[in-house]
């Protein structure tokens, strides 16, 4: 019996042992996948094998891929070729501020209505324009003392991304600026305010400052105008620079002007140029993967004919299937109510491929969105194509005026997202006509039509081309509301 029991126990406490044992392994195991686990993490993801096969249809497709993604940066690489050519500021075609790099060219007025540089201008801001290449050298940016008068200089990279911020909404303070290279290592001078840095080898600074139609304010402007400045870093005196820019010299005029935008993107050229865009424009956090597979597939194409081939008429095909649609604003970020269609990422795309693309298709160099807010439109409250053969209002109702703490503006564009030539020379209503009238209750009624209007409508009128055409709000530093699409434009009414 005693011998019995002792088998038992032995066997139990060879069982509880085991039992053990095996907790500790599985235990012991477990700690082991977790540290496996958490070193894969850590580890460089393999990408493309050199020379692996790729079929056609695979270069066809990720063709496609790469000219949607590329696109916008192509498109600022084309323009930074043309700056390279200009030697100083000038007004080239003797209507659009052009300089030579890191320098800058100022309007002292409203864009004129024959620009083709750049679509979608606008007729409520003097621009200027600063091409910037920061590894030749850090630039100075100057900004005067703009009073209570609304300003912003848009700064972007080869992305069309904001990297800087300078403006009233920002509180920027009147003073000197420096904007460097990221991997700038320079001393910086005494008297800057603040250091921002890109990424990118190209880059741009758009200054707009807001004007009224009232020729005082044209005449007041002026002094302001002229301390706006940008220039290399090595002529720094901590002195602001003035420059009259009315006396900028003038290239000749086009013979005939254009009805479209200039093309900055050849697309039998695209995968030409994209190796060097790769390297004046590094990849974002996490887009790593993705240029591995973007230079494995030119590594391929550049050694096959055939391939190349396939990639050249693909990006053809994507130019005219692709890209062509999103110049329509009804493709442009998302819908609203009564068919306009706005984006909030606007200069902070980030991966946002889509929407950056369709912005630099349609409207390129729009601002961030605490600058300013946009609002597309390309058809009346039927879904029907807004044309000159119909006659249009758009009534704000009282207190609804676009809620901003700078300024707001509709814009007609043509079919070419260009202004509509008319015997007024008004491209757009907002805050800077003093003169607009208001309904008995309160409510603001804007006439968008062809044909001239009765006598009392006159100051209320867009003038329309006898075509196709789009409209557009501008809310220049939006409230909150507006960010949030609480408030958004009113329906595009038909009339009789």
């Amino acid at each position: 019996m005693k011998k019995k029991i002792f088998t038992f126990s032995t066997l139990t406490f060879i069982v509880i042992s085991l039992i053990s044992s095996c907790k500790k392994e599985v235990k012991e195991n477990d700690k082991n996948v977790v540290t496996e686990t958490d070193s894969v993490k850590t580890e460089i993801i393999s990408g493309p094998i050199p020379n692996t096969n790729m079929t056609p249809e695979y270069i066809k497709t990720l063709s496609a891929n790469i000219y949607l993604w590329a696109w916008p940066m192509v498109n600022m690489h084309n323009r930074k070729l043309m700056f390279e050519k200009v030697p100083y500021p000038v007004l080239g075609k003797g209507i659009l501020p052009l300089s030579s790099i890191n320098h800058i060219a100022m309007l002292t007025d409203y864009v004129d209505a024959e620009e083709r540089e750049v679509a979608c201008p606008n007729q409520d801001v003097v621009y200027g324009l600063a091409p910037l290449d920061l590894t030749k050298d850090a630039v100075i940016v100057q900004v005067p003392d703009f009073g209570d008068r609304f300003w912003v200089y848009q700064v972007c990279d080869q992305r069309t991304e904001g990297f800087a911020k300078l403006g009233k909404m920002y509180g920027s303070k009147p003073g000197f600026y420096l904007l460097t290279s990221s991997d700038w290592k320079g001393k910086v001078p005494d008297g800057i305010n603040a250091v921002f840095k890109s990424t990118t080898t190209f880059n741009v600074v758009i200054p707009r400052v807001f004007q009224s139609d009232d020729p005082s304010d044209k005449k007041a402007i002026q002094p302001l105008i002229s301390q706006i400045n940008v220039y290399p870093l090595a002529d720094f005196d901590g002195k602001m620079k003035k420059v009259d820019y009315t006396k900028l010299p003038k290239t000749p005029a086009d013979k005939v002007v254009a009805k479209q935008e200039t093309q900055w993107v050849n697309p039998e050229l695209f995968f030409d140029q994209l190796a060097t865009v790769l390297k004046e424009v590094p990849p974002l956090k996490g887009e790593e993967v993705w240029y591995a597979q973007v230079q494995s597939f030119l590594d391929a194409i550049n050694k096959d004919p055939k391939l190349k081939a396939i990639a050249k008429q693909s990006a053809i095909d994507s130019e005219k299937n692709l890209i062509k649609p999103l110049f329509q604003f009804e493709n442009v970020g998302y819908a609203v109510k009564f068919n306009w269609t706005t984006q909030k990422n606007g200069a902070q795309f980030g991966t946002d491929y889509l929407t950056r693309t369709a912005c630099a298709k349609s409207n390129i160099f729009v601002n961030r969105p605490i600058e300013s807010k946009y609002f597309y439109q390309d058809f009346d409250s039927a879904r029907v194509k807004l044309s000159g053969s119909n006659k249009y209002t758009i009534t704000f109702a009282k207190g609804e005026t676009p809620p901003v703490k700078g300024f707001w503006s509709l814009t007609l564009y043509d079919e070419h997202h260009f202004f509509a030539s008319n015997e007024l020379k008004r491209y757009s209503l907002g805050t800077k006509n003093k003169n607009l009238k208001y309904n008995a209750d309160g409510s603001l009624t804007l006439y968008v039509q062809n044909s001239k209007p009765d006598a009392d409508k006159i100051d209320n009128w867009l003038p329309a081309p006898k075509g196709i055409f789009s409209l557009y709000v501008r809310c220049y530093w939006p409230e909150e509301k507006t960010l949030k699409d609480e408030w958004s434009p009113p329906a595009v009414l038909k009339t009789k």
